[in-house]
């Protein structure tokens, strides 16, 4: 047999053998995901009313609002005054709040939003996709869904968090105000190097050069790599669960309901919003949190943005409160529900007291 036909039967051989590998993963990660969300159904599921919210280049926002009724009983009305703004972070939707939505629905007024470009909002022209204007938008869902009396507490996950600090450099004259309480969740205020996700010994100015590399190859090859996204995979199932979570037992139906979510984001999207985190450099205004109870909420495996981000936030945030949790991934909104929930309870309870001393009256 010659050389040239031993290697074309290689070739094909190897092509043969990448296909299948394809198609088996691909098989297997459609039957594994179409099972993770026929376990809980529910996820997702909540719906309140539906709002508009015109951002300030007029792009659209979908915002729902979950008010008192019909969940809650008459005479808990008066009870917990402040209102919760629940802001989702990076390639998610409001969605994610679904155990927080559970536990407050009847108890507190909810407004939640899907960022610019995400869930059900429009699209953001690609200059306008920047946390300064996600800050600028928070400033319009709270003008346009709040009234002008109404205390609220901001509660930011990831670029959510990112979201409430660009509102805090903005407006910082709403904090202790407007705003009564702040929730940091498994976010920060700079110093992130996206790269180091992956590659943690990788020296900056290399890492940055790789990144900009993949994003511009990413952006060139867009309609081909959303094909290859669509088809989803097994490998895809457990990147999530690596990447988004901790070391603990998770229920497959919360891997697959945030790989879902990832899933509705556009690759377009991502590569727009992805140099703005290492861009990031924001720590210095932080301070206005000072005036306001404010909880910070990371997991020790947090591998998005790191443990460090929140101790860093702690510290120059007098007054704070950290709320460490062992061996839990980014998803501590999902992953660490009831410890958040429990937290977020007590924060909104200190805040209620501030409204109450705002009014002037017990």
């Amino acid at each position: 047999m010659s050389r040239r036909r031993t290697a074309g039967l290689l070739a094909g051989s190897g092509l043969a053998v990448a296909t299948g590998g394809y198609l088996v993963d691909r098989w297997l990660g459609q039957r594994r995901l179409a099972q993770a969300l026929a376990g809980e159904p529910e996820l997702g599921s909540l719906r309140g009313t539906v709002h508009e919210v015109k951002a300030d280049d007029e792009v659209l926002l979908h915002a729902e609002v979950d008010e008192r009724a019909p969940y809650g009983s008459a005479g808990d009305a008066g009870r917990e005054r402040v209102t919760v703004v629940l802001v989702h972070g990076f390639s998610l939707n409001l969605d994610c709040w679904h155990f927080q939505r559970q536990a407050l629905r009847g108890r507190r007024r909810i407004v939640l939003y899907d960022q610019r470009s995400h869930g059900r909002s429009e699209r953001s022209s690609t200059e306008n996709a920047t946390i300064d204007q996600l800050g600028h938008d928070l400033e319009q869902v709270l003008a346009t869904l709040t009234e002008p009396d109404e205390k609220v507490v901001l509660v930011g996950h990831s670029m959510g968090g990112m979201t409430i600090v660009a509102l805090a450099e903005q407006h910082p004259e709403l904090f202790g105000d407007k705003v009564v309480g702040v929730g940091l969740v498994s976010t920060t205020a700079g110093g992130q190097r996206t790269h180091k996700i992956v590659a943690k010994h990788v020296p900056d100015a290399l890492g940055k050069r790789a990144l900009e590399r993949g994003l511009l190859v990413a952006n060139e090859r867009a309609r081909l790599l959303e094909l290859v996204r669509e088809n989803r995979s097994a490998l895809g199932l457990w990147l999530v669960r690596q990447f988004a979570f901790g070391s603990g037992r998770v229920p497959a139906a919360h891997v697959a309901f945030v790989d879902e979510m990832i899933h509705r984001t556009p690759l377009e999207v991502l590569v727009e919003f992805i140099p703005q985190f290492d861009a990031l450099d924001k720590f210095h205004v932080v301070e206005a949190f000072t005036r306001v109870p404010t909880l910070i909420v990371c997991g020790t495996e947090d591998k998005l943005t790191s443990i460090g981000h929140s101790r860093k936030l702690h510290s120059r945030i007098p007054g704070s409160e950290l709320l460490e949790l062992p061996g839990v991934g980014h998803m501590s909104i999902m992953e660490a529900a009831d410890e958040v929930q429990e937290r977020l309870d007590a924060l909104l309870d200190e805040a209620d007291l501030r409204a109450v001393e705002a009014e002037g009256r017990p």
